[in-house]
């Protein structure tokens, strides 16, 4: 009966939804003909807009209950139930069954209607800032969202149907999602897409109410920051884990998937530079508001992509065209409607403070459209091979074309982010501004020549990567030049850290470009081999049984120079269910770098293929993405503790 009963949950919180959809929309209409907008209301109107803060709570609680229960028939290993049967084996490792729930096309868009009615909740019971008839038309677009995907879940892709007779054991997951980096990847992605859906929500309410203002952007602005950090850490957590886990010495490849989650953190970057002005500057309105919109368009295109069976890919669990309609249908009619809505109202949208062009604002504006162009180019390249194979033309777009033209824009765009947070706002001069770059362009300067001079052999890009994140590193830190530190406020040292961030990816992933050196080779058991500084020698294979697979190991020693000897153990792993070899590396991180090896097959003459990568400072880019991450945590941490000051006094006073 669990099955049963978490259906009835999904039945229940689409029930909800369609009832917080109808209330918010009379509530809203008879609020702003009546001219009571922002009046906390007595009367029908004020009951009907009562009402539906409890509706998005309780949609969401059962939305929650309903993935608890599905979780739990995976836990049993029930498998009567099909999603079960198909997903997960009873001698998975609890943490691979728990995952198996969200591992797979119907669990994954239960999960994330799931945390979509979770952040609804979350809004009606945290929002008391803005007036509450765009309160309640935001939360009437969020029940909008939830409604099609309920609609989606119900009709097109349950998750609790039964399979009569039930099978004696399940399929097992994807092997390759069978690692803890996978068990919280999609977690964390999703947070990030259902906050740009919250920010999406909000810009619909705004429209709605004729309410686009600073009020609207500072509620907007921490689930901005909140989806923004998230999708950084989900990224970040699965670029490293295809390094690890493919075996095939990359952080990037230029998947589709990978793009289907990069176009949104582009988006949501954007966003979150265009709310800031918005709210303590009171500019950027239409800018803030059709950007919410883009952003919330490329996480449904991400799913899209994902769900609808279009991709061949790890991550990409449908096959069933009709359901790839079915998302088709949906992002049609919310990203079609949004359009529409902005178009009907942008008239209405006051245009805000002006600002000159050399200013912060300016410089965020750059950036903006810097970040527009790299977005238009990753979802050009990752769309025009599924529409040429639509039409009968087979071809792949691959990293060179995105590396040729999205690299050197977004090279600009660093450039750019170093200058900006050393302007002053509506305003600047060009001399006193480009007084204040003298040791960020002096940096990069001698950085350049540096590199230039004493690495034979690199390459354009990579070169202007390097001297590039030199100059953005100390650029990111002159906001805090002659500051008592003590006193800087917390969103300050957020700017700073997410911007040394992105420097210290740059130089990582530049590094990775530059100085990275393989060998592969057949290898016999007591050769040494070399790569980079490292000599290493194949000791012996030897079985190894695990959990629900069985592997052979390879023992490899390496040294460096006349240092210590340690040893790696790379696996070739098979597993029976469903039956799949998967590539395990093994690999030796030091301060300078990562040693990466991969063990492969025997062949006839009896020696083992062995891939050997030398690093130097590939861990910068994770560090990086981390740091990123963190600096947008103490910019939410500050500003909300800022907003709950400033509202303590106003309560004071």
């Amino acid at each position: 009966m669990i099955a049963e009963a978490g259906l009835a949950a999904l039945w229940f919180a689409a029930a909800l939804a369609a009832l917080q959809l109808a209330l918010a929309a009379i509530g809203v209409r008879r609020s702003m003909a009546s001219g009571t907008a922002g009046v906390s209301g007595d009367g029908l109107t004020g009951q009907i807009l009562s009402a539906v803060r409890p509706v998005a709570v309780v949609q969401g609680a059962l939305a929650a209950l309903a993935l608890g229960l599905l979780i739990l028939v995976f836990v049993r290993s029930d498998m009567s139930v099909l999603l079960v049967a198909e997903n997960s084996h009873s001698d998975k490792p609890l943490l691979y069954k728990i995952a198996g729930a969200w591992g797979n096309h119907e669990g994954s868009m239960l999960l994330w209607v799931t945390i979509l009615g979770l952040a609804g909740g979350a809004v009606a019971i945290l929002e008391h800032r803005l007036p509450r008839p765009t309160l309640i038309a935001t939360l009437g677009a969020q029940a909008l969202i939830a409604l099609g995907f309920y609609a989606f879940l119900l009709f097109s892709s349950n998750p609790f149907a039964r399979l009569n007779p039930a099978p004696a054991d399940g399929n097992g997951l994807n092997p390759l999602l069978q690692d803890p980096g996978l068990a919280f990847h999609p977690p964390t992605l999703y947070i990030g897409y259902v906050g740009i859906s919250v920010a999406f929500s909000f810009a619909v309410g705004a429209l709605v109410t004729r309410d686009v203002g600073p009020a609207f952007a500072r509620a907007m602005r921490p689930w901005v920051l909140g989806a923004w950090i998230f999708l950084t850490l989900g990224i970040t957590a699965g670029s490293y884990w295809a390094y690890y886990e493919l075996g095939w010495g990359g952080w990037w490849f230029w998947d589709p998937v990978e793009n289907a989650s990069l176009m949104p953190w582009l988006a949501a970057t954007a966003l979150l530079h265009s709310v800031t002005v918005l709210a303590t500057r009171d500019g950027l309105r239409a800018w803030t508001v059709m950007l919410a919109v883009v952003a919330f368009s490329m996480s449904m295109i991400g799913t899209f992509l994902v769900r609808s069976g279009i991709l061949t890919s790890v991550h990409a669990f449908a096959v069933d065209p009709k359901r790839g309609a079915f998302i088709l249908a949906l992002l049609a009619i919310y990203i079609g409607g949004a359009l529409l809505l902005f178009a009907a109202r942008v008239g209405t949208v006051r245009e805000g403070n002006r600002f000159d062009l050399v200013s912060r604002e300016g410089a965020l504006v750059a950036n903006n459209l810097l970040l527009s162009v790299v977005l238009g180019i990753v979802l050009t390249g990752t769309l025009y091979p599924i529409v040429a194979a639509a039409m009968g033309v087979q071809l792949s777009v691959g990293p060179p074309f995105f590396d040729k033209t999205a690299g050197p824009v977004a090279l600009i765009l660093v450039a750019i982010m170093g200058a900006g947070p050393l302007m002053r706002w509506r305003r600047d001069d060009a001399n006193a501004v480009l007084g204040r770059m003298i040791v960020p362009v002096a940096a990069t300067g001698v950085t350049l020549a540096g590199f230039a001079a004493l690495a034979d052999g690199i390459h354009i890009l990579p070169l202007l990567g390097l001297a590039l994140a030199a100059g953005l590193a100390t650029a990111s830190i002159a906001p805090l030049w002659k500051r008592d530190l003590r006193r800087t406020p917390l969103f300050t040292w957020g700017m700073v850290v997410a911007h040394l961030g992105i420097a210290v990816s740059l130089a990582g992933m530049a590094s990775d470009s530059a100085f990275t050196q393989q060998t592969l080779v057949a290898a016999r058991i007591g050769e040494p081999q070399h790569v980079g500084p490292y000599t290493i020698t194949l000791e012996g294979v030897r079985p190894v049984i695990g959990p629900n697979w069985s592997a052979i190991e390879g023992k490899l020693t390496a040294r460096r120079g006349d240092g210590a000897p340690f040893t790696l153990r790379p696996q070739s792993r098979f597993f029976a269910t469903p039956p799949t070899v998967t590539s395990e590396s093994a690999i030796a991180t030091r301060f300078d770098g990562q040693l990466y090896t991969v063990l492969g097959q025997m062949d006839e003459q009896g020696r083992w293929q062995l891939r050997l990568w030398w690093k130097p400072f590939v861990t910068l880019i994770w560090a990086g993405g981390a740091l990123v991450a963190l600096g947008g945590a103490l910019s939410l941490f500050g500003r909300v503790r800022r907003e709950r000051r400033a509202a303590k006094r106003e309560e004071e006073a």
